[in-house]
């Protein structure tokens, strides 16, 4: 059973969220043949000031 681990930051649509893990289901499917009923995406969501870059969170940052 194949286990996807996808961080992201905070802010996109329940239909981007979908999405991708629909794409990233059918890649890992075409990668290495695994039936789709048994690939698992997760996705974490991180709050913008849980992520920094160069000291700065990306809150701080604007991005």
């Amino acid at each position: 059973m194949p286990i996807a681990t996808i961080n992201i930051m905070e802010g996109r649509s329940d239909e981007k969220k979908e999405d991708l893990i629909n794409k990233v289901t059918l890649a890992i499917n075409e990668a290495i043949d695994a039936p789709v009923e048994s690939i698992r995406v997760i996705l974490n969501e991180m709050p913008k000031q849980h992520y920094g870059i160069a000291g700065k969170s990306i809150k701080k940052l604007g991005k």
